[in-house]
């Protein structure tokens, strides 16, 4: 279906600042999620995501800062913004006394839904998320993954326009992963915004729209994920010659082409870091010249897992500058 939406971003955030007694878990984030779209937040154990998430859905107080989600200012109108959103912590709060389905209407009930609607959106989810099956169990017998299921249905019970998933796949296995972005896909087509925390960086490669960076309570990178993949470089050209003889020839041309180191993953694999596109062209070019067949030839951005390793563990990453600080306070 088509959607107009706002022009409004569904959540912007400025200046948030939190801490525990001595820790200091957000030093003036700064986050916006555009409607329709879906921010990705990444960063370490520790790094203040979650904490953003409490206090974007209202269950903290910043301690200065402010944000509103839908135009709500989320401190003075918090009742009104916890009417927009629906959230998925990181650990299952379902009542596990109660059916899957007893657990949706439950909700339902409370979002002012009527008997016959709450059986309907509860039995819709349920399909949804694959849990038909289980519906009448009581929810301790489901399995973890099972729950976290139910948990994502029931932030939806109400059709809220803005989500927040904390981590939301943690606990399943591959395949149910896949179901569950699809799921997230499906409720962006149908008009929510989606803030996702995720410890896994293909998760936030494949859904988000664009990806903040949290580390130590700050903001260091926000950007597009192919805009972030260039921080830590440009493209590199991946060839597997056919023949394995033919390796060190292949590796000159490589080398010929810009003059760059070539590396060797393994497995018969070189690569090389290169300027753009026609490089490409020029390796087939050069290969097919020399007779050199190739079982694999790509041309491929940094993986966001090299990003994520560049910004939060790198050389030039904020830790690694404040250690090197320490040191030099040390000595």
């Amino acid at each position: 279906m088509t959607t107009t939406h706002s022009s409004e971003p569904a959540v912007a955030a400025r200046g948030l600042t939190k801490r525990f007694g001595d820790t200091q878990a957000l030093a003036g984030i700064d986050l916006e999620v555009p409607a329709g779209s879906i921010l990705g937040v990444l960063g370490p154990n520790g790094a203040g995501k979650t904490t953003a998430v409490r206090i974007l859905a209202t269950l903290l107080r910043p301690d200065a800062g402010e944000a509103r989600i839908g135009g709500l200012d989320i401190v003075r109108d918090a009742g009104r913004v916890r009417q927009l959103i629906g959230l998925t912590g990181q650990y299952a709060s379902v009542d596990e006394t109660l059916s899957g389905m007893q657990n949706l209407v439950m909700i339902g009930r409370l979002l002012d839904l009527s008997g016959k609607q709450a059986k309907l959106r509860a039995k819709e989810l349920l399909e949804w998320f694959d849990l038909t099956e289980a519906a009448s169990r009581p929810a301790r017998t489901y399995s973890g993954g099972m729950r976290r299921r139910l948990d994502l249905a029931a932030s939806l019970v109400g059709r809220p326009s803005v989500v927040f998933l904390d981590e939301p796949t943690t606990g399943l296995d591959p395949t149910k992963r896949d179901d569950m972005w699809n799921v997230v896909r499906t409720i962006v087509d149908e008009g929510a915004s989606v803030l996702l925390t995720t410890q896994y960086l293909e998760e936030a490669d494949a859904l988000a729209d664009r990806i903040t960076v949290i580390d130590r309570g700050r903001v260091i990178a926000d950007d597009t994920p192919n805009a972030l993949k260039t921080v830590v470089g440009g493209q590199t050209l991946v060839v597997r010659p056919a023949d394995q003889a033919r390796l060190m020839d292949t590796r000159r041309i490589l080398h010929d082409l810009g003059g760059m180191p070539v590396e060797s993953p393994g497995n018969g694999v070189l690569s090389v870091a290169v300027d753009g596109d026609d490089d490409l062209a020029a390796a087939v070019a050069r290969l097919g010249a020399a007779g050199i067949r190739v079982t694999e030839l790509s041309l491929r951005l940094p993986s966001l897992d090299e990003v994520f390793f560049s910004l939060t563990q790198g050389p030039g990453s904020a830790r690694a500058r404040e250690a090197a600080t320490e040191l030099e306070v040390a000595a």
